[in-house]
């Protein structure tokens, strides 16, 4: 009598089955969890890039209502409102003040681009810079006319409208951004309580730390890029000043403020230096470009190391991928904030990977130099 065959499972079956069930079911929440919350931060990318640059407005206005209290005994409070105050009316005035004479040396430069076009052109032919780019140029494809068409009107119309959907956006994104920024500054232990609510009882304390830790990191590199930006306006302002350029002073305060914006701020301050430098001549316009790389030499060289002794040092191999990662997935905003949020993620790993999963035990950033 034969016997009937069984559907037993291969042992491979069992085993990959038996695996499975070993999997603790917290486990396998855990990472559905994780993969759900970077998929949110991938959504909502633009709010949590905002939220974090509210963060870093609001440290500063702290520290500029801390000052306040040190100096002239003025309550927290209405110091944060008094900065953000002061803030306000330097950048209105400077705007009032400089908003005339750029339209007029913005006009001037128009006028000055043909001439100033010619002198380039010329130039280059009697090089061989000028030889060799002739050479590279495929001469079919300089025919400009025979793209215009009946498609010009729109394509103009289409350009305007989206060049002012986009600064009207921007401008409601700064209001929110500094409305944020001064409620978080007003009560921002209320706000980190209630974010430390969110974690565990038997890490909150740790949460705290590390919490105090990035928010104290980001307060000295904020201070030490302040100090670094006052610097290079200083410098391009007496420098365009001294060579007679239009609008120095103003184009100082540019290049300070754009100095923030890390490999590329020095080329978008650059820009208009150079071009209202033409207005002037070809020659000048070269002095101008060659101001600008001595000062980037002196803050590269000089000025940064003695700021990272008080502010956080990052690695520039890191800062430089940052710059690119986060540029590439944020755009221009995530090119902005590439250093602070780099700062921040290196404090993470420190603490919860290195420190809390590894077991290794790391100094502090952000603490002062005792040598």
């Amino acid at each position: 009598m034969s016997s009937r065959p069984t559907d037993r499972p291969e042992p491979s079956d069992r085993a990959g089955r038996s695996g499975l069930r070993d999997v603790p079911f917290a486990t396998i929440i855990a990472v559905f969890a994780i993969g759900l919350l970077l998929a949110a931060i991938w959504t909502w990318s633009s709010v949590l890039l905002m939220g974090f640059a509210a963060i870093l407005l609001a440290i500063a206005l702290r520290g500029g209502a801390r000052v306040l209290n040190r100096r002239l005994g003025l309550p927290f409070k209405p110091g944060v409102l008094l900065t953000a105050l002061i803030a306000a009316a330097i950048f209105a005035g400077l705007f009032t003040a400089a908003g005339p004479a750029v339209s007029q040396q913005f006009n001037e430069l128009l006028k000055s681009l043909p001439a100033a076009w010619r002198q380039v052109s010329d130039w280059l032919e009697g090089s061989s810079i000028g030889q060799f780019i002739e050479r590279r140029i495929d001469p079919s494809s300089g025919n400009g006319e025979s793209s215009g068409g009946s498609g010009g009107i729109p394509s103009i119309f289409g350009y305007l409208t989206g060049t002012i959907t986009t600064v009207f956006g921007g401008l409601a994104n700064l209001v929110l951004m500094l409305t944020m920024a001064i409620f978080l500054a007003l009560d921002a232990p209320s706000y980190r309580g209630g974010f430390l609510r969110l974690i565990p009882l038997f890490y909150r304390d740790r949460a705290a730390g590390i919490l105090d830790e990035c928010g104290n990191a980001l307060a000295r590199w904020m201070g030490g890029q302040a100090l670094d930006m006052l610097v290079v306006a200083l410098l391009t302002g007496l420098g365009l000043w001294l060579l007679g350029v239009p609008l120095a002073m103003v184009l100082g305060l540019i290049a300070g403020l754009t100095n923030i914006i890390p490999v590329i701020g020095p080329f978008m301050s650059g820009i208009p230096a150079v071009m209202f430098a033409l207005t002037q001549g070809v020659d000048q316009a070269a002095y101008v470009t060659l101001l600008f790389v001595v000062i980037q030499q002196i803050e590269g060289n000089v000025l940064m190391p003695m700021i990272q002794k008080y502010a956080a040092h990052l690695p520039p191999v890191l800062t430089v991928l940052a710059i690119v990662a986060f540029g590439s997935l944020f755009g221009l905003f995530g090119i902005i904030l590439a250093t602070p949020l780099l700062l921040v993620s290196i404090i993470l790993v420190q603490r919860l990977y290195v420190e809390d999963v590894l077991g290794d035990s790391l100094p502090a950033r952000g603490t002062r130099d005792t040598d």
